[in-house]
């Protein structure tokens, strides 16, 4: 497994991550076996960057990761984001990212998950209603304390991150990053390089969309969240499909999928990002820990980018409401 560095002063993690939130919850059924088996064979496929949030499933997310860590915690990093508020239906309400709100959840997750301490501990999205120093502040705190080993933010913008790292170094910013999610680009990747933080990128396949095999049909009848979110819906979804064919026949050239030249272009945007995939199958993971099997020059690349030009994404990366709630899009 090939290996990179998280920040200036962060960890050593594996150029890919593993995200479980999908083991959960938002895209249907979910098989939990499965999803611990496939916990099981990242980590011995060197895999050691596990990321969850204490509000997937509302911390069955974090059960499962821990019982999946179970006698492995020595080879993993976990990566924790806190904050989001979630009603007993599971409705989202907000965030809450004071200080006491920061140790309260930490508290919880260190049970859930069964361990001593959090490897990288972030706030999910910037409380609108705290200081971003007060919360970083307070995550300090629990590094002196020896919870904590590193801070890391998600999806917060170019001021919020100036002002985060003049109270304390951070690791990386986890934000959405592939060829349908270009926006980083044009500021918050040179502020993050800038300050010596690196890119923790999910939604490197767009949800599944970029691995070409979505289905409408499966998700209306599994309940998966995706047939609400406007890149999958209605005029969106057919310009998209669209350019998920071109890629797949760029893809095809080089005997690779649809989702191994997406994550491959994302790997090659420099050693200071790091793909956090979605994988919630074996088959899955096999397919993308295959690509590192290909060597791809710049002329590969940009077929890749040809096929997916830069902003050709018809539609929203969120819901109206979720993205109003996104620093990094102000």
């Amino acid at each position: 497994m090939q290996m990179r560095r998280l920040g200036t002063h962060g960890p050593i993690v594996s150029a890919i991550g593993l995200g479980t939130m999908g083991m959960s919850e938002v895209y249907g059924h979910a098989d939990r076996a499965e999803a611990i088996a496939t916990i099981h064979a990242a980590v011995e496929a060197g895999i050691n960057l596990i990321d969850t949030g204490d509000f997937y499933a509302s911390g069955a997310n974090e059960m499962l990761v821990g019982e999946a860590l179970r006698g492995r915690r020595d080879k993993a990093l976990l990566s924790v984001k806190f904050g989001g508020m979630r009603d007993p239906k599971g409705n989202f309400s907000g965030y809450d990212a004071r200080p006491a709100a920061v140790k309260n959840f930490l508290a919880y997750s260190l049970r859930r998950l069964g361990v001593d301490h959090i490897d990288i501990y972030r706030p999910a999205r910037l409380d609108p209603n705290v200081p971003i120093e007060d919360t970083v502040g307070a995550i300090a705190d629990m590094i002196k304390a020896g919870y904590v080993r590193y801070i890391g933010l998600s999806e917060i913008g170019v001021v919020t991150l100036e002002r985060a790292a003049k109270i304390h170094p951070i690791s990386d910013l986890q934000i959405e990053y592939s060829l349908l999610a270009r926006n980083i680009e044009h500021a918050i990747l040179p502020a993050c390089r800038k300050l010596g933080v690196s890119i923790t990128a999910y939604g490197v396949l767009t949800r599944g969309l970029l691995s070409g095999r979505w289905s409408l049909e499966q998700a209306k009848a599994s309940g998966d969240s995706r047939q609400h979110h406007p890149r999958f819906a209605g005029e969106n979804l057919a310009r998209n499909l669209a350019l998920i064919e071109a890629l797949r026949a760029v893809a095809a050239n080089h005997a690779m999928s649809p989702s191994q030249a997406a994550i491959a272009w994302v790997l090659s945007r420099g050693d200071d990002i790091v793909p956090v995939l979605g994988c919630r199958t074996r088959a899955q993971l096999t397919e993308a820990l295959a690509t590192f099997d290909f060597d791809l020059g710049d002329d590969h690349f940009a077929r890749i980018e040809a096929a997916v030009p830069k902003g050709a994404a018809a539609g929203e990366r969120y819901p109206a409401a979720a993205m109003a709630t996104l620093d990094s899009e102000r």
